[in-house]
């Protein structure tokens, strides 16, 4: 979807300043949410879908929070959505002992594994064999969903070049919304920085991003 959480190639928003000798964690109650998402995130839903939580947030909300509340704005919405807290339990932080939990795969004693190594998204079932090879050139599609999706706004309709093969991913679209895994082959696309904005950015450099099947059109020796 479009939204502001898609920051990428704005401007007006000022440098990032990295903060020196930054801790992992600033405040206790990050720590709180940090593992209650490596929990919810099994329980309640994909890790597509929390991200897709975080990009409904207002706006303004969002503009105006940190990153950790971000992470808990998507763990009240998505437990609202699923069952598990009410809108008043929510917004009181008082939640009854009614022993709703929601299902999922990811069970306690699995998070020290997952937070280490993260989770696998690579399959090997689905659509197995890529569309495009590394050298082939391709443009961004000029999509503009309404739900979730992994296409930046500052790519789509540019064109770049395949520079890696991942293999075959779980597409991130449809598993945000319930739709299933639908795995498709993921690549790593080269665009040129004046490409993506004009002549007067550095000659020299070159942008990678990774994109699935589905976001990317052949632009030369083949049909769209």
């Amino acid at each position: 979807m479009n939204g502001v959480h898609d920051m990428g190639g704005m401007t007006c928003y000022g440098p990032v300043k990295p903060e020196e000798n930054e801790p992992v964690f600033h405040a206790e109650w990050e720590k709180r949410v940090f593992a209650m998402t490596m929990l919810g995130m099994g329980q309640l839903d994909t890790l597509d879908a929390f991200r897709h939580a975080i990009e409904r947030m207002d706006p303004t909300h969002y503009l105006s929070s940190t990153y950790y509340e971000h992470w808990l704005a998507a763990l009240e919405t998505l437990a609202v959505e699923k069952g598990v807290l009410t809108p008043e339990e929510v917004a009181t932080g008082v939640a009854q002992e009614t022993g709703k939990r929601a299902e999922g795969p990811l069970p306690p004693e699995a998070v020290p594994a997952v937070v280490q190594g993260g989770a696998p998204c690579q399959r090997t079932e689905g659509r197995l064999t890529p569309r495009f090879s590394v050298g082939d050139q391709v443009r961004a599609r000029n999509l503009n969903p309404t739900g979730h999706t992994r296409l930046p706004r500052y790519v789509r309709g540019k064109n770049g070049a395949i520079a890696q093969v991942y293999g075959t991913f779980v597409y991130p679209d449809t598993n945000a919304h319930g739709q299933g895994e639908q795995p498709q082959p993921l690549y790593s696309v080269c665009f040129t920085a004046q490409e993506l904005w004009g002549p007067d950015a550095a000659a020299t450099d070159n942008l990678y991003i990774d994109l699935w099947e589905d976001y990317l059109d052949p632009t030369s020796g083949e049909e769209s």
